[in-house]
């Protein structure tokens, strides 16, 4: 049966397709692709809870109760749901100023803020606003993973040196960390350097293992036989037993001006992370992906996160990828790592009471230096520099502004550029390939032949109010330093589109060769723009029965039978 004529409440409940498929053979592979993605979770959702001023175990509540979540409604068979370190951060920036040092007022908007990224998803999903995420171009996000990677790592060197750190934007943290370097801890750095060392170790020529919970293993065996806590080396400390207690979200913690901007910023991040990272996979293991129902396995994910007490979450490529190194086949997978972490939160916190916090700090190292994509950088500012500078925009924006503020004004900025690179679109004025009755740009190729008393046009762009007023004075200049000319041609095969403010400029066109006794016509119309010049009235001024006709068919006329 194919997608397009399953019944409706299977592409609702995406678990009714695929376990109807279900092959046993399967279980083996996506048992050992829970509990190996389990083993990943365990160290990093207690780093990026940490990053994101939580306790540590609301991290492994995202893991839990967000995997269970996008497991019943979400599309893709590999992707696996946690905290992110992006989010976190933004939880750690936004959320700390409006608790005002209050902890348990910090837990329960972070909560809120869960529930409120599943409502907007929700609506998103209702409202098909799926389209709306591709204002944040590919160029944006490299620049805001950049700026995120670096802001993350300043955040993290404090407890990688064991300085108290501080300030408020990466620029101001770098100040202050710089002030503190004479206070570094020689035991704290050696810890942090050597966990940091092994998990670059682990990557390199260990991929798809789990490193990371064995040096966590390693580092908790030293930390107690050594008494790294008496020495001054800051600990975990006792994590709380048992499952996350269900319950509702407080409400009324905040007003929605201030509650908005975050979750709308975090459904942003989420959606476009966790859609990159599916459709990869969905491409590598040959299935459709619904983009649109990605919004509602996103929400459920965060449904259940805020019913657990966590903070919001969100599928992320690197535990994607170990979901999918390990065999995931279905959404199965998240269910076992599910369980497996239940296990440990009921018989196996107490194991992690000596972890350093150093060492947390070095995964989050380990996880995120990979987003400072340099090559992408050098790359785009040789092949096309106004993505470099976006990409530039949203970096600086995030270093100075913070996550959300940082990609708001990326978005706003990128929009600016495209409409400023659109409002000078290239206008080829065209000549005549020798031996044929095609054309082409004369200042792109060489030993085009000139159209001897005739200018002829192509504006490669629609013809819209941010542009015209462009064209229309580069067809001008032309013209005045063209002496002789008969007619001039207007070619819009290249133009799939024209606004009013357009048509005007054909009109202004047409007046000032008018007065000039110069001949216009308009050729290579497509329907739309037919019926735009049509009702603007050009019709009345120019021979519609060109519009259709090639330039060659019309070049090949007398112009002075087109003047008259």
């Amino acid at each position: 049966m194919s997608a397009s004529s399953e019944p409706w409440w299977i592409r609702f409940f995406p678990p009714a397709g695929w376990l109807s498929a279900y092959q046993r053979n399967w279980l083996p592979a996506d048992a050992v692709a829970g509990v190996t993605l389990a083993a990943y979770a365990i160290p990093v959702s207690l780093a990026y809870a940490a990053l994101a001023g939580l306790p540590p175990q609301v991290g492994v509540y995202g893991y839990l109760l967000g995997g269970i979540g996008y497991a019943l409604f979400g599309a893709s068979r590999q992707l696996a749901i946690g905290p992110t370190s992006a989010i976190s951060l933004m939880i750690a920036s936004t959320v700390g100023a409006l608790a005002d040092g209050d902890a348990v007022r910090y837990g329960q908007i972070a909560s809120l803020a869960a529930f409120s990224v599943a409502a907007l998803c929700l609506i998103a999903w209702l409202f098909r606003l799926s389209v709306l995420v591709r204002l944040v171009s590919d160029s944006i996000l490299v620049g805001f993973k950049a700026g995120a990677g670096l802001t993350i790592i300043m955040s993290q060197l404090p407890s990688l040196l064991g300085v108290a750190g501080g300030g408020h934007n990466f620029f101001d943290r770098v100040i202050k960390l710089t002030g503190q370097l004479g206070h570094v801890d020689p035991l704290v750095l050696a810890i942090g350097a050597v966990v940091l060392l092994l998990l670059l170790l682990g990557e390199r020529f260990l991929p798809g293992k789990p490193v990371g919970i064995t040096i966590v293993a390693l580092s908790i065996v030293a930390s107690t036989l050594l008494g790294f806590s008496s020495l001054g080396v800051a600990v975990t400390g006792k994590i709380p037993e048992g499952l996350p207690a269900l319950g509702l979200p407080t409400f009324g913690l905040l007003e929605f001006d201030d509650l908005f901007p975050l979750a709308a910023g975090c459904v942003l991040l989420a959606y476009i992370e966790g859609v990159s990272a599916a459709r990869s996979f969905a491409a590598k293991h040959g299935y459709p992906l619904d983009v649109r129902q990605e919004f509602l396995g996103l929400g459920a994910a965060n449904l259940a996160a805020a019913f657990g007490h966590g903070y919001p979450v969100a599928g992320g490529l690197s535990q994607s990828a170990v979901n999918d190194s390990a065999g995931a086949r279905t959404p199965l997978a998240l269910v076992i790592c599910s369980v497996t972490l239940g296990l440990c939160l009921l018989f196996f916190t107490g194991l992690l009471t000596n972890l350093p916090k150093a060492v947390l700090a070095a995964i989050v190292f380990a996880a995120v230096y990979r987003l400072v994509d340099v090559r992408a950088l050098l790359r785009m500012w040789q092949v096309s520099r106004i993505d470099f500078y976006a990409a530039a925009i949203a970096l600086v924006s995030v270093l100075l502004l913070g996550i959300l503020q940082g990609v708001l004004l990326a978005s706003i900025a990128s929009i600016f550029l495209l409409l400023a690179r659109a409002s000078q679109p290239n206008v080829a004025f065209l000549g005549r390939l020798p031996g044929s009755g095609r054309y082409s740009d004369s200042a792109r190729h060489d030993g085009v032949e000139p159209l001897a008393g005739v200018i002829a046009f192509r504006p490669e762009a629609s013809l819209l109010y941010i542009n015209a007023e462009t064209i229309l004075e580069t067809v001008l200049v032309a013209i005045r330093n063209s002496p002789d000319i008969r007619l001039v041609a207007c070619d819009l095969s290249a133009s799939p589109y024209i606004d009013l403010a357009g048509a005007r400029m054909l009109h202004d066109l047409y007046d000032e060769l008018a007065s000039r006794q110069v001949a216009f016509c308009i050729v290579g119309a497509h329907a739309q723009l037919r019926d735009l010049l049509r009702a603007e009235g050009l019709a009345e001024r120019t021979d519609s029965g060109q519009w259709l006709r090639s330039l060659d068919s019309v070049l090949g006329d007398d112009p002075a039978s087109i003047a008259n």
